[in-house]
């Protein structure tokens, strides 16, 4: 099955409250996420965190809604199509 590249944007309201559930949302799908960033300052009430994933578009699909069921959480993404012939990265 067709894997793609999807770039994520959340922006987490609240997020000393938030923070734990949004974790458990990206733990679940840690095995597609290739890199994670994110701003924690604690002087701040709203926390920006980035993924970068390779998955399915129904994988992807599920995290967002599960994400977006979230009280005071954005999600905003770019998506990268890429044939089944690209390889994100090739071992030699």
């Amino acid at each position: 099955m067709q894997k793609d590249i999807y770039v994520v944007g959340m922006m987490v309201d609240e997020r000393g409250s938030k923070a734990p559930d949004v974790q458990q949302v990206i733990t679940r799908y840690g095995d597609k996420i290739l890199c994670r960033n994110g701003i924690p300052s604690p002087s701040r009430e709203r926390g920006i965190i980035t993924l970068t994933m390779e998955a399915t578009p129904e994988d992807y699909q599920r995290m967002e809604q599960d994400l977006k069921g979230l009280k005071g959480v954005t999600v905003e993404s770019i998506h990268f199509s890429q044939p089944e012939s690209f390889q994100l990265c090739e071992n030699r």
